[in-house]
């Protein structure tokens, strides 16, 4: 998962059960990155290869995050779900080859980035903005199935420690330095409801530090990526 995330409610009773509530929260945020970016590289100044590097070094980076996402869901996800529960197995399928589906795209637009990146011109700008449109469509369809067919069966299929070690495994492939800031832009993706549930649960001392620290470091990064798009 691209950043542990705390619970958002009390699991329910049973071995086998989980809140799965925090993929929702990683889920808005995903979604709001990548159509997020597909409108950025729309509007992108022509002919500006300085801010064409901007926009692809976030796509990029959170490209590299949502391929860590999904890497956790094939090693430690799936295979609970077919063990112990077998009619979810079609689901599970579906999941696998969406998934697939979903790392060529994001390919697609890494294949794209360097030509863009070096002229910021009209025909690059198009190639990267296109392969963002079809992620983006194959990504919604496959988050849609996810949390309508996935999220159920996993809360009363997996057990709370094992649906943790989703985050930590995505909270691992994030560089630390990055943290705060991709923490602003999951805070940035919620509901106000959200977010306040969500600050009340994240440990004391990452509150203050990113109250201390982290939020201007997000900020202004947030400042280099959408500028006036704010």
């Amino acid at each position: 998962m691209a950043s542990a995330l705390p619970s958002t409610g009390t699991p329910p009773s049973g071995e086998f059960s989980c809140d799965a509530g925090d993929l929702l929260l990683i889920h808005r945020y995903f979604r709001s990155m990548f159509v997020d970016a597909q409108f950025l590289v729309e509007n992108a100044t022509l002919g500006d290869p300085g801010r064409a590097s901007v926009l692809a070094d976030h796509i990029s980076e959170n490209a590299t995050y949502l391929h860590t996402h999904h890497h956790g869901e094939d090693e430690f996800l799936w295979d609970k779900l077919e063990q112990r529960t077998p009619s979810c197995t079609v689901h599970v399928e579906q999941m696998k080859v969406q998934h697939a589906e979903v790392a060529a795209l994001l390919d697609a637009i890494e294949a794209a980035l360097p030509a863009w990146r070096a002229t910021g011109a009209a025909g690059d700008r198009a190639l990267v903005s296109d392969a963002l449109a079809s992620m983006n469509s194959a990504f919604g369809a496959h988050l849609d199935l996810e949390e309508k067919e996935i999220i159920p069966v996993a809360e009363v299929s997996v057990s709370q420690a094992e649906w943790d070690q989703l985050a930590r495994h995505g909270q691992a492939a994030t560089p630390g330095p990055r943290r705060f800031i991709q923490l602003g832009f999951i805070l940035g993706s919620l509901t106000d409801e959200q977010r306040a549930i969500f600050m009340k649960v994240i440990p004391a001392p990452v509150r203050v530090l990113y109250r201390l620290v982290g939020k201007r470091q997000f900020e202004k990064q947030r400042a280099l990526v959408y500028g006036t798009a704010a």
